[in-house]
C-alpha cells in the first residue's frame, strides 16, 4: 500500500520537472524572422549630470593645471580660455560621460564641470573628488 503513493509522488515530480524545461532552445529563435544574429545588442545608458547643483565656481589651480596638462598631452598647443565652470552632482562615477563597456560607481558624486576653448574648439572636462580631469567627448 505504501508503494503506490511514493510512485505517484515520483511520477508527479518528474512530470513537473519536465514540463518546466525549455529543452535548451532560445525563445527568440522560435519567433518568426528573428535570429540571434539579427537581434540588436542590449544597450544601457548612464544619465548625465543632474545639472548645476551649485553656483558657478572658480577652478582650483590644481585642477586647472591638470586640465592644461591633459590638453598638452593630447597635442593641443593653444592657450585655454575658460568658458564655464560649475559645481555638479553627477549621478554616478562616469561623471556624466560613460564609456561603452565600462562599469562605474553607482552613487552620486560631487564634482565640477569645466568647459574651456582653445583655438575655437571647445573641451568639456569633468572632475570628481580629485584633481584628475576626464575629457567628455
Amino acid at each position: 500500500m505504501r508503494r503506490t503513493p511514493i510512485l505517484t509522488v515520483i511520477a508527479l515530480a518528474a512530470l513537473a520537472l519536465t514540463s518546466c524545461s525549455s529543452g535548451g532552445t532560445d525563445p527568440a529563435a522560435e519567433l518568426p524572422g528573428v535570429s540571434p544574429s539579427t537581434r540588436p545588442p542590449l544597450q544601457t545608458t548612464t544619465p548625465g549630470p543632474v545639472g548645476p547643483s551649485g553656483p558657478a565656481i572658480a577652478v582650483p589651480q590644481s585642477r586647472w593645471d591638470a586640465l592644461v596638462a591633459d590638453l598638452t598631452k593630447r597635442g593641443v598647443t593653444g592657450t585655454p580660455a575658460l568658458v564655464s565652470s560649475e559645481a555638479v552632482t553627477f549621478n554616478d562615477g562616469s561623471l556624466g560621460c560613460p564609456s561603452p563597456g565600462q562599469s562605474y560607481t553607482q552613487a552620486q558624486i560631487d564634482g565640477m564641470r569645466v568647459v574651456v576653448s582653445v583655438d575655437g574648439k571647445t573641451y568639456d572636462y569633468r572632475f570628481g573628488q580629485g584633481a584628475e580631469p576626464r575629457l567628455c567627448a
